[in-house]
Order: C-alpha cells, then structure tokens, then sequence
C-alpha cells in the first residue's frame, strides 16, 4: 500500500502564482500560498512521522477490539450474522466514498471472474469473524487476546506443509510460551468462574467460548494459508483483497442473518435496548470503518518504519489490548490472569524476534522463494490475530 500513500496529502502549487501584478491589489495570494505550503509541511511531517504511525496502528487495533466487544457483551445479543453484514457494507461504502474523493487511487472495478475465483475464500472468511465475534462474545478480551496467539502456531506448521516454510528453535520456544500462556489463562479464568455465585452458569459460559475459540484458530488458519495460496495468482492490489473480501461476503451475511436469525420486533429490542441503542449503532458503524483504519496504519507503519520494527510493534500491541479489557470490561485482575497476560506479551516478543532473524537468514540466502504479502494481505493477517 505503501506505493500510493505518498499521493494522499499532495498538494500542487502552481508554477506562478499570477502572470502580471495590479498595483492596486495587495499580494495576499502570496500569503495564501505560504499558508496552503505550511499546511503540506505540517501533513508531510506526520505522514512521515514514524511514532505517530505506531500509534495509530496501534489505536486502530486496540479499538477494534474493544468496540467489538462492547457491541456483542450484550446478554442478550444474537445478531453476529447481521453486526457482521454491517460492518462489510460499512467498509464497502467507505472505500467507494474514498475512491471518489481520490484517496485510493488504484481499486480497479469489480470482476466477476475473479470474484468466483475468490469467493471460497470469503465463505472461510465468513467462517473466521463469525466465530471470532462469538468467541469474543463469551470470554474475556484478555483471554481472548491470548488464544488468539495459538493461532500462529497453527499458520506455521501450515506453512511448512503446503509452502516448505521452516520453524527455528527460537519459534518453537515462542510457541511453548504460548501455549504456557493459554493453560495459564484457561485455569485462571475457571477458577474465577467457579468461584462466583452462578459457578455452574460461568462454567458454562467459558466452556461455549473456549469451543468457539477452538473454532475460531483452525477457521483463521484457513482462511489466512488459503488467501496466502491464492492471492498470488490474483494479481490483487493492496485495496483489492478488502474490496472483494467484504463484498463478496456481504449477501452471505445478509442471507445467514435471514434465515437464522430472530427478527422479530422482541429479540430487536433485546438485541438494541433503548438506553443503549444509539452508542450500538455508532459502534457497528466504526467497526466497519475499523478495518479500514487498520489497513491504512498497518502499510503507513511498514512504509515509515521498517518490517521488523512493525513486527515488534504488532507483538508488543498485544499487552495493551489484553490490558485494555482489564479496565474497560472489569475482566477479573488474579496474579493468574497477570501472568497469562505477561507469558503471552513474552511470547509475542519472542516469535517476532524469531521472525525477523529468520528474514535475515533468509536474504542472506539465495534464491529467495518467500512470497511476499501485499500491506492489505498483511494488515488481514494482524486483524485476524490481535
């Protein structure tokens, strides 16, 4: 996405302000001029500003989190095909406006051919939010955020059989961790659970979220090994891959919804309390606005940092989304629950660490045989795993 960046604050001064002078009208368009290049000074200096794009990426991630579940907390909320369908028009809507404003400049139009093509993927698609805004839905975000890092292992061992990928000992030790971490979390938060008045209600509601979750790994390993098989033979663009991701899973959504859903007027007004309705509504609309956020910061952080440097960043973001649901869902705050949290922040700093020496091995290695990922395919990948 980087290649494109570069022209979304451009502005274009002309040559010469005015071919010949009246003396009787004073010089303010130079002043005009000198304010719009202040203004582009001041754009090009945040663009390019490496810590201002680690903070937005890492913004963009954490409140994606934590307006998903905000929105699916609900007790009585069981409209996950209809949120879902939402958020993927919003994002649809959202690059149309952005395409005819000039900001993405380089979506070609839709293609029927490569629609079909692409359509399985959106079904596995599909299948990963749609167990992941249930799972988020029963555990808590710090749980949450931890089993999502057993996802990785699944993707790695993937890549070793379909693509001949390799894991080094400092990966295999960063998965250990993982799964440390996980067992750490699942006891802590059982033992939280057991020890509330409803233990057996509790119990049950973990065990539904840890299913889910389950789920949600092997779903996000799929979707993510198959979109990396395709995606090469695509020719996708960096805007292209969301493009048809949340159009083609839209009347999907939609139809799901319809046909397994409760619309009747009682379960709406369960699902959107008046007290609550209109911070719901705002928080669906910004989920699906999310998406986009993440995709943009993710390619802004590649392209003024470096790989490594948004590899660590992606690690490290791990600590202050678990943490996050500690203060904004009153998750319960054990020495278990700490120490899950830490274990799996250690994990992630080590897998990334394993992950950028194994790209240094790699090119000093020849021939290269690693496909490479487009910043969207990339930014993709994070969402599914933060």
């Amino acid at each position: 996405m980087s290649d494109k960046k570069n022209e979304d604050y451009t502005v274009r001064m002309p040559d010469s302000a005015y071919g010949e002078k009246d003396p009787f009208i004073p010089p303010r368009p130079a002043r005009a001029a000198s304010h719009h290049n202040s203004v582009a000074s001041k754009l090009a200096k945040i663009e390019n500003n490496p810590t201002v794009s680690i903070l937005a990426y890492c913004l963009s991630s954490i409140s994606m989190t934590i307006v998903n579940k905000y929105v699916v907390s609900g007790s009585e909320w069981n409209l996950n095909f209809f949120y879902l369908a939402v958020q993927s028009i919003v994002c649809i809507v959202t690059i149309e406006a952005c395409k005819q404003l000039g900001l993405i400049k380089n979506l070609a139009p839709f293609d029927i051919n490569k629609g079909k093509r692409w359509f399985p993927i959106s079904l596995l698609l599909v299948g990963m939010i749609y167990t992941g805004t249930k799972s988020l839905q029963y555990l808590s975000v710090p749980v949450y955020t931890i089993f999502k890092n057993l996802t990785t292992i699944v993707i790695a061992y993937g890549e070793v059989l379909w693509f001949g990928g390799s894991v080094t000992p400092l990966a295999l030790l960063s998965f250990g961790l993982m799964v440390l971490s996980s067992v750490v979390a699942a006891w802590a938060d059982t033992r939280s659970a057991s020890q509330t008045a409803e233990a057996a209600a509790a119990l049950a509601t973990l065990n539904a979220g840890y299913a889910w979750m389950g789920l949600n790994v092997f779903c996000t390993a799929s979707y993510l090994l198959s979109m990396r098989k395709v995606i090469k033979n695509m020719n996708f663009k960096d805007w292209d891959t969301m493009f048809y991701n949340n159009f083609l899973t839209i009347p999907v959504l939609l139809i799901c919804s319809l046909l397994v859903e409760d619309w009747s007027s009682a379960n709406l007004t369960k699902n959107f309390p008046p007290e609550s309705r209109n911070a719901l509504f705002v928080g669906m609309v910004y989920s699906g606005m999310a998406a986009i956020f993440i995709s943009y910061c993710s390619a802004w952080c590649i392209r003024v940092t470096s790989p490594t440097t948004y590899s660590m960043v992606g690690a490290l973001n791990k600590l202050p989304i678990a943490v996050s649901g500690l203060i904004f869902f009153s998750a319960p705050v054990t020495i278990g629950s700490v120490s899950a949290i830490f274990i799996g922040f250690v994990s992630g700093i080590v897998y990334a660490w394993a992950k950028v020496r194994q790209s240094q091995v790699a090119k000093n290695s020849l021939p290269m045989t690693q496909p490479t990922m487009s910043a969207s395919s990339q930014s993709n990948r994070d969402a599914a795993n933060s």
